[in-house]
């Protein structure tokens, strides 16, 4: 039996990934800044996107199917049939968080309250996030 990942597990999970990156970007910036001086700002900007790009589409297409915050909260993210998804539908699920995230976070809400627990992400991207069996 499929069992969908709770909202509330969801929401842990990219919570702790947030910090996760968060510190990351941190790091990244301070190196920059001080190899870039001010323009190392701008360049740890475009350099933030592109870590959570290869974070986001890199972990959730691996054999683990998950982020690091997802794997603390036993969640995975599949296709449609329970199959692990490929590195170009991780990133088309990635990118289209930001229309999750435009639309006042209802994109995300969503998952709280659709049959399959999807988001709208997952909903463009044909995935699911499931319990870990």
């Amino acid at each position: 039996m499929t069992q969908y990942a709770s909202f509330g597990k969801r929401f842990l999970a990219a919570l702790l990934d947030g910090i996760i990156l968060s510190i990351i970007n941190i790091l990244v910036s301070f190196v920059l800044g001080l190899i870039l001086g001010r323009a190392g700002s701008q360049i740890g900007s475009l350099a933030g996107i592109l870590i959570a790009w290869l974070y986001y589409a890199y972990q959730e297409s691996s054999d683990k199917q998950a982020t690091l915050g997802k794997q603390a909260m036993g969640i995975v993210v599949t296709d449609l049939e329970g199959k692990r998804i490929d590195f170009i539908k991780a990133t088309i699920r990635y990118f289209s968080k930001i229309i999750s995230s435009l639309i006042l976070l209802i994109g995300y809400i969503m998952a709280a309250f659709t049959e399959r627990k999807q988001a709208l992400h997952d909903i463009i991207a044909g995935t699911l996030v499931l319990n870990r069996r």
